[in-house]
């Protein structure tokens, strides 16, 4: 039998209640919910860290953050550090990336990856030396050909081309590119990673207008915002945005939020239609049957939860994202129970493709839950790490909070500029049991309790509640001992 192929889609920031298979009926994801009928669909999907570049360096390496050193954004992997391309038997696959990267050096090929499809420039500041900062991404080359200016500067922003017609949108761009890759490449053995920035903000696009503001509902937990009981940086995250909205939205009264949402659901139907132009690319050119197709994202998006956005924190929503695998030829989908992490993708997939899986991946592969012929449940620990900052309020410096000086009156009135550098800055670790306890480990001490299965919103912390006090102290020490697996030398 030839080598399967791999057409490896994940979003940005795409929670997992965003389709019909995780619950939601009402957002339009079509192609996604048709993939996940013919998939092995995990109901409960957890990355290593709700941030983006330490949960991608996971997904390519097979290795925690703190392991890679990825702790935070905008820190490069190092090149001695295999990706997935590198661990396979060279010359035998052809290899392409397309989309955002966020491991360093945006916009140029590297770690073992044939072709190169970039669509980021925001990223050049973190450019290694060496590397040419004037160097411009293929989806910036693609709209300067197609007449497109860039309206300030020598770069597309964000929120400039998600105002273009969806034709110059970068999942068109970049479905247009997978296709190709898929024709030219169709009659040998290959691994494809696509990855679109949607449905990350600035939380705009031509879809927009896609879903009703008003066929919104509004998340169970809207009314839960982080008080006392909760880790206080939480409260800094909530307070920002009642205060400052987003990119000159108002987020104060649920219409606003639901706007906001609406919007946000209009980027996951632009990356469905666009994924299902990849996956019918793949039909047409008679891959289907010898090619895994998997779907995930880095991270979820609080998206009004507990009146909170974006990531960075240790709630479901932010750590908790659609995982789908396809196999060849499969047509009837299944449901795997239970917690997987992120850690075991890579060497899940290295797996299924019949490749040796590296002695220093630190995950273990999830082949037998995969293949299994009736429903398969995942019966581990899972953890989550969190190492502090990147924030969207401490700015843009790595393993530095920096707070604005002077403080607005919405930061000051959550405590001393010392209180919040310190609950900013705080690393925690997450541990999720197979039997549905949640706890988050904080270092000064502001830890979390939940039982996701008598309370799956987390509005009530136990942590603070004695009786629970034993089940607090086994929890720490399985972290502990995860810690001592995994070389994680962080204090808690």
């Amino acid at each position: 039998m030839p080598a399967p192929n791999l057409l490896f889609i994940f979003t940005d920031e795409q929670r997992a209640d965003t389709m019909a298979a995780y619950g939601n009926g009402v957002i339009q994801t079509p192609n996604l919910n048709r993939l996940a009928a013919e998939s092995v669909v995990f109901d409960r999907a957890y990355v290593t860290q709700p941030v983006c570049t330490p949960s991608r360096s996971t997904l390519m390496t097979g290795l925690w953050p703190h392991t890679t050193g990825l702790t935070e954004n905008n820190i490069p992997l190092d090149e001695s550090i295999p990706c997935l391309p590198e661990m396979i038997s060279r010359g035998r696959y052809v290899t392409g990336y397309n989309g955002k990267w966020h491991l360093g050096d945006e916009v140029f090929a590297q770690h073992g990856f044939d072709e190169w499809i970039s669509i980021e420039d925001m990223y050049r500041v973190w450019f290694r030396e060496g590397r040419d900062r004037n160097a411009r991404s293929s989806y910036h080359r693609f709209l300067i050909e197609s007449g497109f200016r860039p309206a300030k500067g020598d770069a597309f922003g964000r929120a400039e081309s998600a105002g273009f017609p969806e034709a110059f949108s970068k999942p068109a761009f970049q479905a247009r590119e997978a296709c190709r890759f898929l024709r030219e490449n169709k009659d040998r053995p290959f691994i494809l990673c696509v990855n679109f920035l949607e449905p990350h903000m600035p939380f705009t696009g031509p879809r927009n207008d896609q879903h009703d503001p008003a066929s919104v509902t509004l998340p169970g937990n809207f009314n839960d915002p982080p008080t006392s009981a909760n880790h206080p940086k939480y409260r800094v995250f909530q307070q920002r945005y009642y205060a400052a909205g987003f990119e000159k939205r108002p987020l104060k009264t649920e219409a606003d939020w639901r706007r906001l949402i609406a919007n946000y659901w209009g980027l996951c139907s632009l990356v469905d239609t666009y994924t299902g132009k990849i996956l019918e690319e793949l039909d047409n050119c008679g891959l289907r049957d010898n090619t895994i197709v998997v779907y995930t994202s880095d991270h979820g998006d609080m998206m009004g939860s507990h009146r909170l956005l974006a990531k960075c924190v240790q709630y479901e929503e932010a750590i908790r994202v659609p995982l789908m695998i396809r196999l060849p030829g499969q047509r009837a989908g299944r449901r795997v129970g239970g917690a997987i992490s992120h850690i075991d993708v890579a060497p899940t997939l290295l797996d299924l493709m019949g490749q040796p899986i590296p002695d220093h991946l630190q995950g273990h592969s999830r082949r037998d839950a995969v293949e299994a012929d009736a429903p398969a449940f995942c019966n581990e620990d899972v953890i989550v790490e969190w190492n502090g900052t990147n924030s969207g309020i401490s700015g843009d410096k790595i393993h530095e909070v920096n707070l604005p000086d002077p403080m607005p009156d919405w930061l000051a009135a959550c405590g001393s500029r010392g209180q919040i550098e310190r609950a900013i800055a705080d690393p925690i670790r997450t541990i999720l049991t197979p039997d549905g306890w949640k706890y988050n480990h904080s270092a000064m001490g502001c830890h979390e309790l939940y039982n996701l299965n008598s309370d799956p919103l987390e509005t009530k912390n136990l942590a603070r509640d004695p009786q629970y006090a034993p089940l607090m102290k086994d929890l720490r020490e399985r972290i502990r001992r995860w810690q001592e697996r995994t070389g994680d030398a962080t204090r808690l």
